[in-house]
């Protein structure tokens, strides 16, 4: 989908659970080199969701932006080569 921005969240403070403002994100783990797949999730109509990989729980905050997560820090940010 061109133009579609998919919110992309890690997880290096290794929190049992982190809450997100969007149910359709991306999973990265943590930051390289100890990150696993980037996998989609989707939450549909479910208030949470954990990653298969890293077993994050993510939890659906209505109160939240696409860009702000709760504990602070685990929107992921590309970093330029």
């Amino acid at each position: 989908m061109a133009g579609h921005h998919i919110p992309h969240f890690q997880n290096d403070g290794g929190h049992r659970q982190i809450e997100v403002g969007v149910k359709e994100f991306m999973c990265t783990g943590a930051s390289a080199p100890f990150d696993h797949p980037h996998i989609y999730i989707d939450m549909g109509d479910e208030q949470d969701k954990i990653c298969p990989y890293c077993s994050t729980m993510y939890r659906y905050n209505p109160a939240l932006k696409a860009n702000q997560t709760n504990p602070p820090g685990c929107v992921f940010h590309v970093k330029a080569a």
